[in-house]
């Protein structure tokens, strides 16, 4: 006889036991983009130990589908990288604004392009090992043009590509930018009609 198994549903588990507790906290850096953090805590097992991580403001990436089905992205330089990346148009959010708000300023200013609709494919949390950073993913569509007001301290260039091509990119590993890998998954599904509404 086979031992009965039961389907536990993460949000009905009791997971306290797992928290760690903040002793004491020290900012170590504060800047532009992001303040480093250096916090002793306790860990469930009553030993003690140091966190160091990175407090980011949230930002919001984009899938501008095109109507000739195309989407945009940019060769943008990233400076820690000392490389030119392949990537989805994403923006941090300015305090206090609408991840909403940021999607539709960044689009515009980095591709050129408004759009009628945003679809929040949804979100994710890239650096859980050492940042509180969270991106909110978006398909961007109905696009047309606008004028594009790129930040001067950013050097990138949108251009296109097919679904299928990017996905092929992944695959090669000419696209490595985890956000902009996961957002182009989750637009294929939605638009294959498998993801959300």
């Amino acid at each position: 006889m086979k031992p009965e198994t039961r389907k536990l549903r993460l949000d009905s588990l009791n997971l306290e036991h797992l928290a760690e507790k903040k002793i004491s906290s020290e900012p170590v850096f504060q800047g532009r983009l992001l303040d480093v953090h250096r916090d002793e805590v306790q860990l469930p097992n009553g030993t003690t130990t140091v966190r160091e991580y990175i407090r980011h403001p949230g930002a919001a990436v984009m899938v501008p589908l095109l109507e000739n089905g195309n989407l945009v992205f940019l060769h943008q330089f990233r400076y820690a990288l000392g490389a030119v990346m392949v990537e989805l148009p994403a923006g941090k959010l300015d305090p206090g604004e609408d991840p909403l708000d940021t999607a539709r300023r960044e689009l515009a200013e980095e591709t050129g392009y408004n759009c009628d609709r945003l679809v929040r494919l949804g979100l994710i949390h890239p650096c859980i090992g050492y940042s509180d950073e969270r991106i909110g993913v978006y398909l961007a569509t109905g696009l047309k043009p606008a004028k594009a007001e790129g930040e001067s301290d950013e050097s990138l260039e949108p251009f296109e590509l097919s679904l299928e091509e990017a996905l092929a990119w992944i695959e090669q590993g000419r696209i490595t930018d985890v956000k902009t890998i996961i957002a182009l998954y989750w637009a294929e599904r939605y638009l294959a009609g498998e993801w959300g509404s």
